[in-house]
């Protein structure tokens, strides 16, 4: 919220996140109940003229600039070897924990996650089923496809159960500045709604 108050371009926001992050690292509880949840955060960062993916590992991050196709995130890092930008100190502060070996090609999401960066597009997940769903209407995506994508149950994008799905964004961005930007939210707490 901070990044669109403060900024007027992606890559101004981008800044604005990292130095808030930088400077006040991130936390708190990700639910209201009182078990304790907390996780990094990633951010889809766009404006009329490019976007960004921006993900966290306490006060360390990566981001990348997207050329073009599609792109998704979904609790989960999933920025590999393209960072067009990072912390001064992402590699380094990886070295000191022993985490990458400074030899072999510097990979953020290998490096700060468990997860296999190998099996992310081919196991089933919402990062998976979402990089399925958006591939599936490449080069013909509208807002009514977007909605339906996170509307959706069965890969698990639109989540149900203790970690409920709460609201979801569409925003049409015409690179036209004569035309209008526009923001569909959901009004309810399930997206299908």
């Amino acid at each position: 919220r901070l990044g669109l108050e403060r900024a007027d371009t992606a890559e101004k926001a981008l800044n604005v996140i990292v130095d808030l992050l930088e400077k006040y690292g991130q936390g708190g509880n990700c639910m209201e109940s009182h078990m304790a949840f907390t996780y990094h955060n990633s951010f889809l960062i766009a404006d009329r003229k490019e976007a960004w993916v921006l993900e966290t590992s306490g006060k360390y991050w990566a981001a990348e600039k997207v050329e073009g196709g599609v792109r998704n995130i979904s609790n989960q890092l999933s920025i590999t070897t393209k960072i067009d930008r990072e912390h001064p100190e992402l590699k380094e502060y990886a070295k000191s924990k022993g985490w990458w070996d400074g030899e072999k090609e510097f990979d953020f999401a290998a490096t700060y996650s468990y997860v296999n960066t190998a099996r992310m597009t081919t196991s089933r997940g919402r990062y998976c089923e979402g990089y399925k769903l958006l591939n599936k209407h490449k080069g013909s995506i509208t807002s009514e496809t977007m909605m339906e994508i996170l509307r959706d149950k069965e890969s698990g994008i639109n989540m149900e159960g203790g970690f409920m799905t709460t609201g979801s964004m569409v925003s049409v961005l015409p690179q036209q500045p004569n035309l209008p930007c526009i923001h569909f939210f959901t009004g309810t707490p399930d997206p299908a709604r």
